[in-house]
């Protein structure tokens, strides 16, 4: 596994990563989101939802656990926080194995439940506005979209 890392000093640097990002996904793709409360979780989604066309407003599905968008594909925006020490599959693999993009917030409450092949986003505050996004692709295929947004930053 090979980890990458970007720093953004803006909430705007995130957005605009993400989109770059979301231009390189396809349908099925899994990308799990983790970091502490307020380090850029959803702001990274919203970032993924402009690259992918997404007209309406993005927020955190922190009470329904999945919103769905529509764009150049579906986004499947997931928040599992309250999924916590549940059992409660709600067909995860409907949306992992569907034809759009799945965005898991707190991914670390369903591992039994994520795909092999991933990829994986840490977010980490470095200060009131910069961030440290680290990319841990899981899979070939994840490797390659990471050396081809690393190319276009």
């Amino acid at each position: 596994m090979n980890e990458h890392q970007i720093k953004t000093h803006t909430e705007e640097d995130t957005k605009v990563i993400a989109a770059q990002l979301a231009g390189l996904l396809g349908p099925g793709d899994v990308v799990t989101l983790e970091g502490d409360l307020g380090a850029g979780k959803t702001t990274f989604t919203k970032g993924i939802a402009t690259g992918l066309g997404v007209k309406r407003i993005v927020n955190s599905p922190t009470y329904t656990i999945v919103k769905e968008y529509e764009g150049d594909l579906p986004l499947y925006h997931m928040d599992v926080y309250r999924l916590e020490d549940s059992e409660e599959d709600i067909g995860f693999s409907e949306y992992f194995e569907g034809d759009g993009i799945s965005i898991v917030e707190w991914a670390h409450f369903i591992k039994e439940y994520l795909p092999k092949e991933r990829l994986d986003i840490k977010i980490n505050h470095i200060d009131e506005q910069s961030r440290l996004i680290q990319f841990c692709p899981r899979g070939s295929r994840f490797d390659s979209i990471i050396a081809s947004l690393k190319e276009k930053l």
